[in-house]
């Protein structure tokens, strides 16, 4: 079980996001300012001495969640202007995360495929979080 908080739907995601006022947001020089969209960040690039857990948009009620994505633009996962959307792959799979220097949230996952695991992470911008679908 986690020690953070389930996040069920696009509102409680936007209710953390917006918790912290911009003007607190500072800039910060961390590996993680690449990530505009999903990027791999190794183990060795990850600030976590930065980093703090904040919520987990995982269902613990569910085993399996989804591998759908969504794209009504036509956008692609890796794209920064690909929307977040909770209950789609790869976001019904992230913990979401805040930069104790800059107050920036960030969503992790990892990817696992036949022979590798992958840790990518994506700065959380409120404008493209997507109401639930």
């Amino acid at each position: 079980m986690s020690s953070v908080p389930f996040l069920p739907n696009a509102q409680a995601l936007l209710a953390v996001v917006n918790a912290t006022p911009s003007s607190l947001h500072t800039e910060c020089q961390c590996s993680l300012q690449r990530c505009a969209g999903w990027e791999s960040v190794t183990e060795s690039e990850w600030p976590s001495e930065h980093m703090r857990a904040v919520a987990t948009l995982r269902d613990p009620e569910l085993y399996e969640p989804t591998f759908e994505e969504h794209h009504p633009q036509g956008t692609r996962y890796d794209s920064p202007e690909a929307p977040v959307s909770v209950k789609h792959f790869p976001y019904n799979r992230c913990e979401v995360l805040a930069c104790t220097r800059c107050q920036q949230h960030v969503l992790r996952y990892t990817e696992f495929g036949g022979y590798y695991v992958d840790p990518r992470a994506r700065r959380l911008s409120a404008s493209l979080i997507s109401p639930d679908a």
